[in-house]
Formats: C-alpha cells, structure tokens, sequence
C-alpha cells in the first residue's frame, strides 16, 4: 500500500508545474463532458444549494471534493470500507481520486490493505485522460480552497 501512495505522490510532485493551480492536471472542460457519465449517480450541488450539476443521489455530492476527508459528506451513507479510508487518511486529491475512480474496489482493498474491502462504487472510468479531466472539472466547479485551509 505505501508503495502505491509513494509512487503516486511522487508522480505528482514530478509533475507539479502541470497542475493547473497546484490542484489538477486534466482539462476540466474535457472533464464535463465526462461527467454526464457520472451525474447518473453524483450531483454537483454547492453550499448554498445551487445545483451546478443535477445528477443522482446514489453517490455523494462531488461539489468541494478536492481535499475532502473520504467518506465524511454530512447527509450521505457511505460504506464500511470507504468510511475506514477515510478514517485512515484519505483526504480527496487528484492522484487518489484518479487511482479510485480506475477501480474503486481495488483501490480500497489497496489502501486498506484489506482483500474484503468493498465499494459502492460499481462503476470505472476506464481511460486516464477521463479520469484526469474529471478531477479537473470537479476542482474547477468547487470552492477555491488552498490545500492549507482545506486541512484544517
């Protein structure tokens, strides 16, 4: 497991100046095209209950995603397994945003070292332009949090 987080921190370090604002390195404008693959289950609903995004309900909103504590969104029922990342670490970024959204089950069961761990999260995005572009857009669309604030 921390050889995974290592080798994905490390890619984005490598790759700092490509992040657009620090935060993302897809083409958010790609990334919301994308998203209407993933506003079947998300919505993108801000603070004061704009919806920027009308989707389902049987994922959490995605607005302010970008260093949230996973599994921690007030009004949503998450799962054993993602609730315990959550509780380990997981705070919300573009290399593990991209790494779970490739495979949610494998990424759990990764990052918590755990061969039962399980997703509600059925559905994959298959290429890594998607997944980038996705991360993207969710940043461009969320609050404009500096990594520093967002921590605390």
């Amino acid at each position: 497991m921390k050889k995974l987080l290592l080798s994905a921190l490390g890619v984005c370090f490598a790759a700092g100046p490509m992040f657009a604002d620090g935060h993302a390195s897809g083409d958010a404008d790609a990334g919301a095209k994308v998203f209407k693959k993933c506003k079947a289950c998300h919505s993108i609903i801000d603070a004061d209950e704009n919806v920027i995004v009308k989707g389902g309900r049987n994922g959490p909103n995605l607005y302010g995603v970008y260093m949230r504590k996973a599994g921690n969104l007030d009004g949503f029922k998450y799962g054993k397994s993602i609730i315990a990342a959550g509780e380990g670490g997981l705070v919300w970024n573009e290399a593990d945003f991209v790494a779970y959204v490739e495979d949610p089950k494998k990424f759990l069961r990764t990052y918590l070292d755990d061969k039962k761990a399980k997703s509600g999260m059925a559905f994959k995005l298959k290429k890594e332009g998607d997944r980038a572009n996705v991360w993207a857009y969710l940043v461009s669309v969320g609050p404009a949090v500096e990594a520093e604030e967002a921590s605390n």
